[in-house]
């Protein structure tokens, strides 16, 4: 049986999940990195993500971890666009923290990119719907995990091809930003809220997707 299409986020309370980057200013590098940080500031003390991180022993343990464990777990294979994937080209550690097969939706042709730990990046140039069936294959009865960026999330909830998302709302106010739902094709998407967990630092709130 096949599993999940589903995505998870971190989103401040005015509704951002990133920074907008602007590659061409050093220093506002620099702020995207510090916003970006404040944003995801639940995840780094909690135990499984400095395990998968690598960031040494030791770290929380409680609901957040649960749920960062439980993400990780469900997951068989990713699907990222190209700019998520240029920016953790030059982030991630040489054994990047996804350790199954992520598809990269893209019109550049390249090889697969095997890295250490099991994460092997493979490139789709024919569109969402391919990478998504790519992913499913390798993913076998294990869900499937659009990581991002909120473009490509967009495009696959527009498309009616994600089954379910949990966003987690972190206490913080960027001002500016990505916004994930900016564009969404309200008239075909509905929502029910089937969970929410509500933790010391952020609120994960877990909803499935219908067509209207």
């Amino acid at each position: 049986m096949a599993g999940k299409v589903f995505f998870s986020v971190t989103m401040s309370l005015d509704g951002f999940i990133a920074p907008e980057e602007r590659k061409d200013d050093p220093d506002a590098q620099q702020r995207w990195m510090a916003q970006w940080t404040e944003l995801q500031q639940w995840a780094f003390p909690q135990r499984f993500f400095r395990e998968n991180l690598k960031l040494g022993e030791g770290g929380e343990e409680g609901r957040d971890n649960d749920i960062a464990r439980e993400t990780f777990e469900r997951t068989g294979a990713s699907v990222m666009g190209k700019r998520m994937f240029d920016l953790g080209e030059q982030a991630w550690p040489e054994e990047a923290p996804f350790h199954t097969p992520v598809f990269v939706v893209t019109h550049e042709k390249r090889d697969p990119w095997e890295r250490p730990g099991g994460t092997t990046f493979h490139f789709v140039n024919d569109g969402i719907e391919p990478a998504l069936d790519r992913a499913r294959e390798a993913a076998g009865d294990r869900d499937v995990r659009i990581a991002g960026g909120g473009a490509t999330i967009l495009e696959y909830v527009n498309a009616g091809l994600v089954d379910e998302f949990t966003i987690t709302l972190s206490p913080v106010l960027m001002g500016s930003g990505i916004r994930l739902f900016e564009g969404v094709d309200a008239d075909r998407v509905a929502l029910e809220q089937v969970r929410a967990d509500r933790t010391q630092r952020v609120t994960h709130l877990t909803c499935t997707v219908h067509e209207r």
